[in-house]
């Protein structure tokens, strides 16, 4: 057993300690197994189970509010050309961090050919990132990243402007149905390392309740809303 190993199994038999459950009770060893297996839904806020177009402005929004700005776009070719504007609007130079995203790579970039794009994890001289989110929950107007070299978690963290892409038609109503799509996608048992879920920049209030954007991440966020 390592050492990890050995002080996760001493805190958790002080917590059964305490609650008084012995350490291999079978009848709740069998019950949280089946709670992980069924994925029991909490209670659906009735914002959550709008549909379509409705779904999409909600997304809209509750990311407005939340100090995001959005797009939407209906062809790959306004796709990008939104990035472009997106960079010129921030008065930022014409450069791009990306992943290996198939579907970004798909996007005819030849249309917007001043743009210099670098591929992989950010780098700390990055300034602008662009990342494809899987799914979004339109009830708090969430994005959802998942980790991996086609949009690697850093593109998240470092650059100071991230523009991140969604299709509309991966936007669903609750968090339930966001993680049961990721399931659908990675299977079951098998999800990403890390999934990010972002509402808007980064922004902290933290000294005196001032609001002080960029403090553990880009101060801009731009979600580009395809279809």
């Amino acid at each position: 057993m390592s050492a990890s190993e050995e002080a996760r199994s001493t805190v958790l038999d002080r917590i059964r300690a305490a609650l008084g459950v012995a350490s291999f009770d079978r009848a709740r060893r069998t019950a949280v197994t089946r709670r992980l297996e069924r994925h029991p839904s909490g209670t659906i806020p009735s914002r959550a189970t709008r549909s379509g177009g409705e779904r999409v402005a909600l997304l809209t929004d509750m990311l407005t509010k939340q100090g995001a700005d959005v797009s939407r776009v209906a062809t790959q070719k306004e796709a990008v050309g939104a990035i472009a504007s997106y960079l010129g609007t921030c008065n930022l130079p014409p450069r791009l961090r990306m992943g290996a995203d198939p579907v970004l790579a798909a996007l005819p970039w030849r249309e917007a050919w001043d743009i210099e794009r670098s591929f992989g994890r950010a780098e700390p001289d990055d300034r602008a990132a662009l990342s494809r989110a899987t799914v979004a929950a339109a009830e708090t107007g969430t994005v959802f990243l998942a980790s991996g070299s086609d949009n690697p978690t850093t593109l998240n963290f470092l650059p100071e402007a991230h523009t991140i892409f969604i299709a509309a038609s991966d936007i669903v109503g609750s968090y339930e149905e966001a993680w049961d799509r990721l399931r659908a996608i990675y299977g079951q048992g098998t999800l990403p390392r890390t999934v990010n879920l972002i509402s808007g920049p980064s922004r902290t209030a933290d000294i005196e309740q001032t609001i002080v954007r960029g403090a553990h991440g880009p101060s801009r966020l731009h979600v580009l809303i395809f279809g």
